[in-house]
């Protein structure tokens, strides 16, 4: 259901029903993908100045379309963690890895691993 304020067959409610089929699609739970549509709604709501109230943020921030668009599809590597490197490199035994940055980690990982 989308939140108040959304009439029936406008162009908010098709959006609420397309975010919401999409996190579902994504495993999300029916509960989470909803708060997650109505959330994005509401913020689009807001940045066109169709809801009555908005919090300066909601009006200036990125929007959700945009922001989402921004990390789909980089050519980032999207490796592990810092703190997966870091708890590997504690089991293999690595020397000195509480000083190191998330690119020597990474490399030494891989460099015990061989």
């Amino acid at each position: 259901m989308p939140p108040r304020g959304v009439k029936k067959g406008t162009k908010r409610a098709r959006q609420y029903a397309h975010v919401k089929q999409s996190e579902l699609d994504q495993g999300r739970s029916e509960s989470k993908a909803e708060e997650i549509a109505a959330r994005t709604v509401n913020k689009e709501r807001a940045r066109h100045g169709e809801a009555k109230t908005s919090s300066r943020l909601s009006r200036t921030d990125i929007s959700s379309s945009r922001r989402g668009g921004l990390r789909s599809g980089t050519g980032r590597p999207k490796g592990r963690t810092f703190a997966q490197l870091y708890n590997e490199a504690r089991t293999l035994g690595i020397d000195g890895r509480s000083s190191m940055r998330k690119a020597e980690l990474e490399r030494a990982v891989d460099r015990k691993k061989k």
